[in-house]
């Protein structure tokens, strides 16, 4: 999987890589020739005496110490550059990804989860490329050449590479071994840490509210705890490297230096070779140790980018057709014998709903809680695909339609009015039809419309009034209200309102429907609703109970003759025979 991600997004910087890694050979290869200089200058300059020769081959080291300077400097240059930008590519993908993403996907990996892999997996992932750029070109050819040149230096002590780079490497690869289940339990840990910070952050108001602040505060703490505890644990697998390491290089480095000794006793070998010997040794274990620290990485970075792989593999079950349907929509929506069951549920949320709601009416859904009405408006919105039936606008399937061309002929407030951060005119923008900017005076149009010119208008900054992040910075029915402008400022073929009045009060109620009776005169309307003053007037009123259709028609209708929407009636104190359609 990590191949895989490293193959596809390092390909548009081949040219970068190429450049970073002929630097890194230069700059080795120059790290490699300098001891091997220094040993001519004692050798042949310092034991005889000649200064001549020890100012020539010094300024050769500092020629060749610069040459390896530039190089270097430039390799992390170019490999900063590359890696950034790999990781730029690989959160984009991400999140255009999972903006593909239908409701069902989302809610498999949940929303902590989509923003740790986004941020937290492709920066270890990231890290690793940058290491790569290093550490994977500088190890061998330091360590090959390492050997290379210290066998040439004097052949009797290699047999000492053959004892300590063996046993440092096998040391080493036990430890990384340990590593990798625990980095991907980290990971996990993660997300659950941050699933538990949105929700408190989220939900603070609620927390205060029923005085629970002592048990999220052992919440979080039992989170941030297990995530602690799991990298100390790995911290202390990494904590054996750099004493395993150290021990294997100095033990290897007192042999070598006893050895040699008795070597330059018996005139076997001269100091400037030992020396040269001795560097070369500090440098293959160098490499080795270079290694040993891409290695403690790696894992980490295998966890994540397992994560992100299951994200990318991870095909929409709501997609675009391949050859979508060209039709001229007027707002016809129709429901024919629509079923409908959640993934993994053991029955389904609607069964053989159907109806027809036309251009210049108003249909109105009601029903009990978990009846099925917020769950229809998704299957109209195609949020999800029903698992029976069809539902066509305008005599074609939604499934047959372009996803983008089919949102952008509707006019969505969803249950929850989310706001996003910035400012009023920032999110009245969002409901503009694809391609057009909406101007001044049709924002403020919208927003009358919606009964929140007031409230705008009366702030110093009007339609740039700041809008905190989720709209929290308003009040309930602010925020509807907002949302309310931002669909009608499209002016839709067809209005879905998912419950978008139950936090405004009955007069202002009244005023929004009147208003959008005007607007919305040539267009289809779908409301969904608790309060019956709000659809009593709709010109078809469809009752669910438990996913099934058990009254259609008006309100006059289904009072006389629906027992199910008499109960719903005088729940909310309105007598059978009510007839006030205002």
């Amino acid at each position: 999987m990590l191949q895989a991600l490293l193959r596809r997004y390092v390909a548009p910087y081949r040219r970068l890589v190429g450049a970073v890694m002929a630097l890194q050979v230069i700059s080795t290869l120059a790290s490699l020739y300098l001891p091997t200089v220094n040993a001519a200058i004692i050798d042949d300059g310092i034991a005889n005496g000649d200064a001549a020769t020890i100012i020539r081959l010094g300024g050769v080291m500092l020629a060749v110490t610069a040459l390896q300077v530039v190089c270097a400097v430039g390799a992390v240059y170019f490999g900063s550059r590359a890696g950034m930008g790999f990781g730029r590519d690989l959160r984009s993908a991400m999140f255009h990804h999972v903006t593909t993403f239908s409701e069902h996907e989302t809610a498999r990996f949940g929303a902590p989860s989509l923003l740790t892999r986004t941020t937290n997996d492709v920066q270890q992932i990231q890290v690793l490329v940058q290491m790569t750029f290093t550490v994977l070109v500088t190890a061998p050819i330091m360590c090959v050449g390492g050997i290379a040149m210290a066998v040439h230096q004097d052949a009797g002590l290699s047999w000492l590479l053959l004892i300590s780079v063996p046993v440092l490497g096998a040391a080493n690869y036990w430890i990384v071994t340990h590593l990798l289940p625990i980095f991907r339990r980290m990971q996990q840990l993660i997300d659950g840490i941050n699933r538990v910070m949105r929700d408190q952050l989220a939900g603070i108001r609620v927390i205060r509210a029923f005085a629970r602040e002592p048990f999220e505060r052992e919440r979080f703490a039992a989170a941030n705890t297990a995530l602690s505890e799991t990298a100390l644990e790995a911290g202390r697998w990494q904590a054996l490297m750099l004493p395993v390491t150290t021990l294997t290089i100095n033990l290897s480095s007192v042999a070598l230096i006893w050895f040699g000794g008795m070597r330059i006793d018996a005139g076997q070998m001269q100091v400037g070779s030992l020396i040269a010997f001795l560097s070369y040794f500090m440098q293959i274990l160098m490499a080795v140790m270079m290694a040993t620290i891409f290695l403690a990485i790696l894992p980490r970075a295998s966890a994540c980018a397992e994560r992100i792989t299951e994200v990318l593999s991870t095909r929409p079950a709501v997609v675009s057709p391949e050859h979508p349907r060209q039709v001229q929509t007027t707002g016809v929506l129709q429901l024919a014998d629509v079923s409908f069951r959640y993934p993994g549920a053991d029955r389904a949320v609607l069964q053989d709903v159907s109806f027809t709601a036309s251009p210049g009416t108003t249909t109105a859904v009601v029903g009990g809680t978990g009846s099925g009405k917020s769950t229809l408006l998704s299957l109209v919105c195609r949020m999800y695909d029903v698992t029976g039936g069809a539902v066509l606008v305008d005599g074609t399937d939604v499934r047959d339609y372009d996803i983008e061309t089919l949102w952008s002929h509707f006019g969505l407030v969803p249950q929850r009015g989310y706001l996003f951060s910035g400012t009023v005119a920032d999110n009245l923008q969002l409901g503009a039809a694809p391609g057009q900017v909406a101007t001044e005076e049709q924002m403020w149009e919208a927003l009358r419309v919606a009964c929140a010119d007031q409230f705008v208008a009366k702030h110093p900054d009007g339609l740039d009034m700041r809008v905190a992040q989720g709209g929290i910075n308003f009040s309930g029915g602010q925020r509807q209200r907002l949302a309310i402008a931002r669909a009608v400022i499209r002016r839709p073929a067809l209005y879905l309102f998912d419950d978008a009045l139950s936090a405004l009060d009955v007069t202002t109620d009244a005023t929004v429907r009147a208003r959008l009776r005007d607007v919305a005169a040539d267009a289809t309307v779908v409301i969904v609703a608790q309060r019956i003053s709000t659809i009593v007037g709709a010109d078809q009123i469809i009752v669910l109970d438990d996913g099934h259709v058990v009254g259609m028609g008006t309100h006059d209708d289904l009072i006389a003759g629906c027992r199910t929407y008499q109960e719903f009636a005088e729940s909310q104190a309105l007598g059978v025979g009510v007839g006030d359609h205002t």
